[in-house]
């Protein structure tokens, strides 16, 4: 379709990436980004990027992509629990500050002819402009004012969070958990900048309350830090931040808000990135998902015969990712929010727990990528000495070793006579309808045979209940599933999801 004038609200990645990659299709547009803060009050530490989003970058703008490596901080990843530590190659995971992507986006924007317009506030329904793309964010004032017309809805997540950061690059991206007497908060942490790391801290409501922040984040400015956070914070993770303090940037505790849309768009307005869709930050997800909604949009514009089969032809393509990362997010969500309850594992299978956790890295790929971490999982996992590992077909190794008298990990309902069938688990496996049926199966004090529908989302949801009811303290927890699943039933063995398991329709 032919665009006079496009206007962007919102002068984060996905609005700049949009605007420019729009004026490089039709250098005859007129581009303006309508951006309400100041560049010097911009906000935040690192964002990060993964080796897909770099690619789907390179092939859309791969001008704007060498400058944003040039100013990136390549790691790696490692999980550390104690003084045990167990390390991932990160590829080409790369990350870089915030502000410092915010001002690459920015010089290519205007390089292209787009005009940017800061600390102004704008209604999109005031703009003279064909299309007003709406990239203002998670708290977006036109979904929120528009929630009807959009189909919007927030879902607001139980466990707390808060960004801060560091003044010294980590040496890798690092997970770690940190237990004081009000409980264990964990830490995501990773380098940025030669002498930065963003360290996000995370706890479940319960540590959070008795550390008493429930107090202090009431008293902290929208503005501000929570000092009193931030202080208790850097003494938590003193052996991790190696002598130095936690830096705040209006850091405060809050819950992560899940935004799902029915529709993106509304009239000439079209939202992009947070404004349309969140995923949770343990996935990594928000800027790389911003910033592949304006490659789709701006593509959708130039293929669509009029501005509605554009708006259309952009939600009917990024839709399906967005909801496949947002079931990604959850699952990993519900995994991080309820991470205490496994730091009794070993950290190489922990490790592998964390791989697999939302069903996305079958545990084949992972031995493929590293292989120390998992032949030294599997052993723990096994119980056998790690030279006995066999990498070469995990899937079958795993399912192969005996386990309490079963001569291997796969049983069939002839195999066992005392058990407590579970055929509904909750869509949420630690909701508190869960809770109740934890509860139940609990003093039962039976075996529990958890089985359902054949769908794979259906199975990934049985064994994270599963994991409950193992972590419960039940005799014996079998999972079923059907056999094209078998992957994902192995990696629910490995990781500590599931005692046994069983393949669906087999007698």
């Amino acid at each position: 379709m032919k665009v006079r004038k496009a206007a962007v609200v919102g002068g984060g990645p996905g609005g700049l990436y949009a605007a420019r990659l729009m004026r490089l299709a039709d250098p005859g547009l007129e581009v303006v980004v309508h951006e309400q803060g100041l560049p010097e009050t911009t906000f935040g530490f690192g964002v990060a990027l993964g080796a897909r989003t770099q690619r789907n970058l390179e092939a859309a703008d791969p001008d704007s992509l060498r400058d944003i490596l040039a100013a990136s901080y390549p790691h790696d990843m490692s999980m550390r629990v104690g003084d045990r530590v167990a390390r991932v190659p990160g590829g080409r995971l790369v990350a870089i500050a915030r502000t410092e992507l915010l001002a690459v986006l920015g010089r290519h924007a205007e390089k292209a002819g787009v005009e940017l317009r800061h600390g102004e506030r704008v209604d999109p329904a005031d703009l003279d402009a064909d299309v007003v793309v709406v990239a203002d964010g998670v708290s977006s004032a036109t979904r929120t004012g528009g929630a009807d017309a959009f189909g919007a809805s927030v879902e607001v997540g139980r466990g707390l969070f808060l960004w801060a950061g560091t003044d010294f690059a980590l040496d890798e991206a690092m997970f770690a958990p940190a237990t004081t007497e009000h409980g264990t908060f964990v830490a995501h942490a990773y380098p940025y900048a030669p002498d930065r790391s963003t360290f996000l801290v995370e706890a479940d409501e319960g540590t959070w309350r008795r550390a008493g922040f429930d107090r202090t984040t009431d008293e902290t400015p929208s503005d501000a830090s929570d000092e009193t956070a931030l202080a208790y914070l850097s003494d938590a993770f003193a052996q991790r931040l190696r002598g130095h303090r936690l830096i705040g940037n209006r850091t405060r505790w809050q819950r992560f808000r899940t935004v799902t849309c029915a529709r993106w768009s509304d009239g000439n307005r079209v939202l992009l990135g947070d404004a349309a869709h969140t995923a949770h930050y343990s996935v990594g997800s928000g800027t790389k998902l911003a910033m592949e909604d304006a490659i789709a949009l701006c593509e959708a514009l130039a293929a669509a015969p009029d501005r509605d089969a554009a708006f259309a032809g952009y939600q009917r393509r990024r839709k399906p990712e967005v909801a496949r990362m947002q079931a990604l997010a959850r699952r990993s969500q519900r995994w991080w929010d309820s991470f205490p309850a496994r730091t009794h594992l070993p950290v190489e299978q922990l490790t592998v727990a964390y791989m697999s956790r939302a069903g996305n890295v079958p545990l084949a790929r992972f031995a493929a990528s590293t292989p120390g971490v998992v032949r030294a999982g599997l052993a723990q996992y096994s119980g056998e000495p790690p030279e006995r590992v066999d990498l070469a077909d995990p899937d079958a190794w795993v399912s192969a070793r005996p386990w309490a008298g079963f001569p291997s990990r796969v049983v069939h309902r002839g195999m066992l006579t005392d058990f407590t069938e579970v055929t509904n688990v909750p869509a949420d496996p630690w909701c508190a309808e869960a809770d109740e049926l934890v509860r139940r199966l609990t003093r039962a004090g039976r075996a529990a045979w958890v089985t359902g529908p054949a769908d794979r989302g259906d199975l990934l949801t049985r064994l994270e209940f599963a994991e409950r009811l193992r972590l419960a303290g039940l005799p014996m927890v079998i999972a079923e599933g059907p056999a094209e699943l078998f992957p994902d039933l192995t990696a629910g063995l490995a990781a500590g999801r599931t005692d046994l398991i069983a393949i669906q329709n087999r007698p």
